[in-house]
């Protein structure tokens, strides 16, 4: 069943993982794309304020990215995103952590100049098992109405 905009009331959602982040993966998401020395090298990481081996925030941003789409977003009628309102990097993400996505809806209106799309703004909070935030985000996503017509 593919989810809609009457999908989403506000409240809680859901949560979705665990995903296990191995070091290798830190590594090579770092080489590639934030190559910072914390991020590459055990003893540059013991060196700095994060104290280890650390994954890059951008790493995380893109691990709540992809557990949002294996968790629900790849059945929704998304149309997209404005763009993210927030993200926190709360602790580093460290090798073998296993993560959980917490994901509640902020907010949801339909759209004033497109009444057949609808606005949810999703609050997300990724976790270790220990419980530990890693970040927090807020975004919106446009969705589809299953029934533009219908009163909001």
């Amino acid at each position: 069943m593919m989810l809609s905009f009457e999908d989403f009331p506000p409240g809680p959602f859901g949560s979705f993982g665990p995903r296990r982040v191995s070091r290798e993966e830190i590594i090579d998401f770092a080489a590639e794309f934030d190559p910072q020395p914390m991020h590459l090298d055990d003893e540059a990481a013991r060196q700095s304020m994060l104290g280890g081996l650390s994954g890059s925030g951008w790493h995380l941003c893109a691990l709540m990215m992809r557990m949002l789409c294996d968790g629900f977003l790849l059945r929704t009628a998304s149309l997209g995103s404005p763009g993210v309102e927030e993200v926190r990097w709360q602790s580093p993400l460290r090798p073998d952590d296993e993560l959980m996505l917490d994901v509640e809806v902020i907010h949801s209106r339909v759209s004033g100049s497109r009444p057949e799309t609808g606005i949810v703004t999703f609050g997300c909070r990724l976790r270790n098992a220990q419980g530990q935030v890693l970040l927090d985000a807020v975004t919106p996503i446009i969705l589809k109405r299953r029934d533009p017509g219908a009163a909001a």
